[in-house]
């Protein structure tokens, strides 16, 4: 897109939850496909900086947020950035917590709080501040939002954490609901579904060894990469998927 002043306006994707795992991989698949990165990390500072150096490196461009996104002004403090920095086309919620992994009996008002702000609330409000200002502004082609789910919203995780398999369970549901809110404005609106995936949000449950474990029941007996999970975003976001809306996307090894 041209600017007022002769300049092209460069496309943004805002990524949440950027600096580590399946976040990070999608940052660096976007970026090599020419959009500029605009990625949230709570607490992970070297994290945060090292896919900064590493998207430099691959002739990219990255930005990191320090931005907990269950801030009230967390929504329009990362719109308000996206401006400073382009044309924001591109909405990829995939921030996620579990909290300790254990039956529902064992999960504290804290948890179940959290896990919702986290992976439901913080996902529509984000989508809410980003489609109202799509509303305002010129339609183009190429605005997509991909929300991260769980295979856990299907599986329903009993005994582990069914709190978090129903935030889970909300996002997709959001997720169709959305695409058909947002269609007739050219927007897509679709969801990844990843299953068990080697990132550290096993061992940040307490279970560092899940991901080996889930994955070997898997029909192909492996956990994913979080650069496989990537690679279904990626599509998604492409026009290789340009009639593609309201859509639930398994990457899951063929579990269900």
């Amino acid at each position: 897109m041209t600017r007022p002043d002769g300049s092209v306006s460069r496309t943004v994707a805002i990524v949440t939850g950027g600096s580590r795992g399946i976040g990070r991989a999608i940052v660096r698949r976007l970026a090599r496909r020419g959009h500029v990165v605009l990625f949230t990390f709570t607490s992970d500072d070297g994290g945060a900086a090292d896919v900064v150096r590493t998207v430099t490196e691959e002739g990219g461009v990255a930005v990191a947020s320090r931005c907990d996104i269950t801030d009230a002004d967390a929504p329009a403090r990362l719109a308000d950035a996206v401006d400073e920095l382009g044309e924001l086309t591109i909405l990829v919620n995939n921030a996620g917590i579990t909290g300790p992994i254990g039956p529902l009996t064992t999960a504290s008002d804290e948890t179940l709080a959290r896990v919702l702000d986290v992976n439901l609330v913080a996902t529509m409000r984000l989508s809410r501040e980003v489609v109202a200002r799509w509303e305002q502004r010129a339609p183009r082609d190429d605005r997509s939002i991909v929300n991260v789910s769980s295979i856990a919203a299907r599986t329903g995780s009993p005994g582990e954490y069914v709190w978090y398999a129903a935030s889970k369970a909300g996002v997709e549901a959001f997720t169709v609901g959305l695409a058909r809110e947002t269609a007739a404005l050219g927007v897509r609106v679709n969801a990844v579904s990843p299953g068990t995936t080697d990132t550290s949000i096993h061992a940040r449950a307490g279970r560092p060894d899940r991901a080996a474990e889930v994955g070997a029941r898997t029909p192909l007996g492996r956990a994913g990469s979080p650069d496989e999970i990537a690679a279904g975003v990626e599509w998604l976001i492409t026009t290789d998927a340009a009639y593609v809306t309201g859509t639930i996307l398994d990457v899951a090894g063929g579990l269900r």
